[in-house]
């Protein structure tokens, strides 16, 4: 794939989606922190019910470490590897509270300090709290990359790397979403919704679906 249909995708994805953001609820940087944290290996919507029973009253990372580990563990026990997401995030309150004032960080390495935070879930908070143009590879951004032709990868690593390189300056700093968004409701795993999709023609998959 050549970079003049790269930006022609990018360029109908943002007329599709003009501002384009991520599906958890929240309503600070360290309440998506959290939210992304829990989503590991969840569904978004069902990190969104989990968090809005404590999310209102306990949204802050003292907030957190004052409800505790036995009581935050039964509010997120409907999400897979809630007890040592529990765990991560009353160690992530601690540490926030001790180090940076109860603050979410504004940096890649301090991030990926903090227990239960990988490079995925500080792309996402650097990307959507703070601004950074980065790419938080997950499934569906590894499957849309991978299938479309858009940037080939074996890793999620290798396809993140990727697209830092091949997507245009100016939509980088959407780009996850649209991609995460695409995956996700459009270019399904299964099968894949072709004739609803917006960019089919500029895509390399060979086994496209056929049909309305």
């Amino acid at each position: 794939m050549n970079n003049t249909i790269r930006h022609e995708i990018f360029a109908r994805l943002k007329a599709a989606n003009p501002k384009p953001t991520t599906e958890l609820r929240y309503q600070s940087t360290f309440q998506l922190l959290i939210a992304v944290m829990l989503s590991a290996q969840a569904t978004d919507k069902s990190v969104n019910i989990a968090t809005a029973r404590f999310f209102p009253e306990h949204g802050t990372a003292q907030g957190l470490l004052d409800l505790g580990l036995e009581a935050l563990t039964e509010y997120i026990k409907t999400i897979g590897l809630f007890r040592t997401k529990a765990k991560n995030v009353i160690q992530t309150c601690r540490i926030l509270l001790e180090q940076y004032g109860g603050e979410v960080p504004d940096d890649r390495a301090a991030l990926e300090a903090l227990p239960g935070v990988g490079r995925k879930t500080a792309n996402v908070v650097l990307n959507t709290a703070f601004g950074h143009p980065t790419i938080a590879v997950d499934t569906h951004i590894f499957r849309v990359a991978n299938r479309t032709g858009l940037a080939r990868g074996k890793t999620v690593l290798e396809v993140e790397r990727k697209l830092e390189k091949f997507v245009p300056a100016q939509y980088r700093l959407d780009a996850h979403h649209w991609l995460i968004l695409h995956g996700r409701y459009i270019c399904v795993a299964r099968t894949p919704k072709c004739p609803q999709c917006g960019i089919a023609d500029l895509c390399e998959y060979k086994d496209k679906t056929i049909g309305k």
